[in-house]
Order: structure tokens, then sequence, then C-alpha cells
């Protein structure tokens, strides 16, 4: 009599976010979930406790507060908006209306894991495509898509390899799509990319009928907690969402505290550009001690590791918590060879640097 769940569920590895404490460390510094360096914006937290003083009441439905904030913010039509519990609710949410036992989700090799794991949840066939010099590879993932590709995720940015897309890429990749397809561009780090050839998505759901375009407030805006995501979609996709998404799914205060963020422009902007001067300070001090780090458009780093008995990822992990710095394991990302490095505050990046360093020097 026990109940069997659907086929998939039980084929799923739970998700597990970066670290946020190591034994016998009192002190470490966390830099494993790609969290904003500069907290969010003292306008969001003062909407945030004003909202508060509300909390028994429930909120509107659609997330309208929120919904026309970001409308305003990107010049949108707020009906074509769709607001989450984070934008991994989100992708959730889209695996869920449109995927059938049997269909196919294709996702470059290294994306983000709730992909996976939205796919098993719903009894389709997960495909993960091998990448290029870590880029999605967009000759690979046209060759592999059949009359049973359903969806397909482009992490653009990508997570964890800090990698992107140009748009004539995209839109390549959009051209070869087979009639049934959706494409899903998960832009969760758009706001880090200053390059000329990037679009977040924007363009491309305002002229074609199967693409969305998820974004998040947990990033660059510093909400991480409050777990606030949105969805620009066309009219029929943002029709089939609000059918089956929870009607109070966006508390109050989170979706005051996100309008709130949005208007605070100059926060936003001094974010970047933290994130720009320590991102190349970060890459250059790292390769200077002979490691490899890729380029990256994102708030992060990715490090590359020796194999050598000492030098290896495990061993850096190790050596780095013993020190109170928190890295990210990316081995269930097929890259066990690496760390992701956040970055941080101009105190905690002298300090990683300082002790990634020490650790190069050991014998």
């Amino acid at each position: 009599m026990t109940p069997t769940p659907r086929p998939g569920v039980l084929e799923i590895a739970p998700y597990v976010g970066g670290r946020a404490c190591v034994a016998g460390v009192t002190d470490a510094i966390k830099l494993s979930s790609n969290e904003s360096a500069l907290g969010p914006s003292r306008l969001a937290l003062e909407a945030y406790a004003e909202a508060a003083k509300g909390v028994s009441i429930y909120p509107e439905g659609s997330a309208r507060i929120l919904r026309e904030a970001i409308g305003a913010a990107y010049g949108l039509d707020a009906a074509r908006i769709v607001c989450g519990n984070g934008s991994d609710e989100l992708l959730t949410m889209l695996a869920g209306a449109y995927l059938r036992p049997g269909d196919e989700v294709l996702y470059s090799e290294h994306a983000f894991l709730v992909y996976r794991i939205a796919t098993l949840a719903n009894s389709a066939t997960p495909i993960a495509v091998p990448e290029k010099n870590l880029h999605a590879d967009v000759d690979a993932m046209l060759a592999r898509m059949t009359q049973k590709t359903r969806l397909v995720y482009l992490a653009n940015p990508n997570n964890p390899t800090g990698t992107y897309l140009p748009h004539d890429e995209v839109r390549r990749l959009h051209a070869g799509l087979p009639a049934q397809a959706l494409l899903v561009i998960d832009a969760a780090y758009s706001e880090f990319v200053r390059r000329n050839d990037y679009e977040p998505g924007i363009e491309m759901v305002a002229n074609f009928p199967n693409v969305v375009m998820t974004r998040t407030f947990s990033k660059v805006y510093a909400l991480a907690g409050l777990r606030i995501g949105w969805a620009y979609c066309p009219a029929s996709v943002a029709d089939a969402l609000n059918r089956i998404r929870g009607p109070f799914n966006v508390s109050v205060s989170a979706q005051r505290a996100g309008a709130a963020a949005l208007e605070d422009r100059e926060h936003v902007q001094r974010s970047i550009e933290h994130n720009e001067r320590w991102r190349a300070w970060l890459t250059d001090a790292i390769r200077a001690v002979g490691l490899r780090v890729d380029d990256s458009v994102a708030n992060f780093v990715l490090i590359h590791f020796p194999r050598t008995k000492g030098k290896t990822a495990a061993d850096a992990d190790r050596f780095l918590c013993e020190r109170g710095l928190i890295l990210r394991q990316v081995g269930n990302y097929g890259l066990p060879d690496c760390l992701r490095l956040t970055v941080g505050g101009e105190e905690a990046n002298r300090r990683v640097a300082a002790v990634l360093a020490d650790f190069m020097r050991q014998s």
C-alpha cells in the first residue's frame, strides 16, 4: 500500500545550496552562493519593514504591486509578467505546464541543476548537451533536437561557468527549435553583463511566441532571502502559468521590497561597478599564483585546480575552509576539479586571494 512517486522523481538528486558554515569556525566568510557583495538597497529594507505591518492580510493574488513595478522599470506589459517564489519556481512551473511523459528537455552540460530536477519531476527526459570550452554549444544543441524536444533551457550567463552566448547565437538556437518547443532564457545574472553583443531575452520574448525570459531579485538586488523571481512571457504562456501558480506565491513584503529595489538605481549601479572592479582583480590575482580562472561576466569566477596530490580542488576546499573561507564545490555540475568563488567585499576578496597564494606555495 506504499504510494509510488511518478516516474523520474526517485532519479532526482535533491538540490543542495552553497554551504554557509564550517564546523569549528565561528567567523567564516560565505562566498558560495553568488550573493551580492554590497547587500540590499536601503529603500528595499525600509519598504520591507513598512510592509511587515500588514502581515495579517493576504496579498493580492497576482503580485500586481511587483508586476507593475517591473513593467514600469523595463517598459513591459505587466499582464505578460508572472512573479514567483524565486526564479527557480518559475523554471519549475514552466516544466509543469508544458512537459508530458516522454518529452525531452535540452540544456547545456554544466547548467543550473534545477533544469534536470524539473524535467525528471514531470517524467520527461533530461538531455545535457556537451559544451565547447565551457560555453553552450549551439551546433551541438541543434543537432540534439528532435520532435520530442519540448523545452530548451538556456542559462545566459551560465552558472557556474560565468560564460554567455551572444545575442546572434541565441537567435540561431531559437531558429532551429522544433515547432512545439519553448526556449526558456534564464537571465538571473544579466544585470552584471557589460557586453555589447548580449541581450537578456526581452527583445526575443517581444518578437516570438515561444520564448520566455526568467529573472531574479536574488543577485544584483541582494534579496535572495525574500525569494523573488519574475518571468516575461508571451501572453499564452503567462496565461498557462497563472492557471497553475499558487494564488499567493509572493508575499506583500517581498513585492514592496522588490519594487523599491528597482527604484534605487544608484545602489544597483554601485553593485555592478563593485563587481566589475573586484571580479577583474580576483581573476588577475588568482591567475598570478598559477591557477586557471575563466573569464566571467557574472558575479563569480570559476577556479580550476590541478589533479596533483595536495593541489586538487578538494585539497583547496579543505585549506580554505580551515581558514574560514567557504567556496562552492561544483562536482555535481560535472566540474570536480573546480571551485566557484563569489565576488565578495574588498576584505573578503583580498583574504581569499592571499589564502589561495598560501595554498599554492605549500609543498
